[in-house]
């Protein structure tokens, strides 16, 4: 992990701003979802992307119940199904 040496206090809300250099640098914008996760103890954060439940691909993704599936993995299934 590289260190920017940037420190950012928390706020009353549990609030933490990230630089708007790193924002840039990454594509994050406004709205933007943000996953949040531990890693031992480091908190990580990093930009959500939409990826197909079953094969992890991020192309041409349908939503059933929350969920994305590809029209590849939804294929398979209908052949094992039927």
């Amino acid at each position: 992990m590289k260190s920017t040496g940037i420190c950012r206090p928390v706020d009353e809300l549990g609030r933490v701003v990230i630089p708007k250099e790193i924002r840039k640098t990454l594509s994050i914008s406004v709205k933007d979802l943000m996953e949040i996760y531990m890693d031992g103890t480091s908190i990580v954060l990093k930009k959500h992307e939409d990826k197909c439940t079953i094969c992890g691909s991020e192309d041409d993704l349908v939503e059933m119940n929350d969920k994305k599936i590809c029209r590849e993995c939804i294929k398979k299934l209908n052949e094992l199904i039927g």
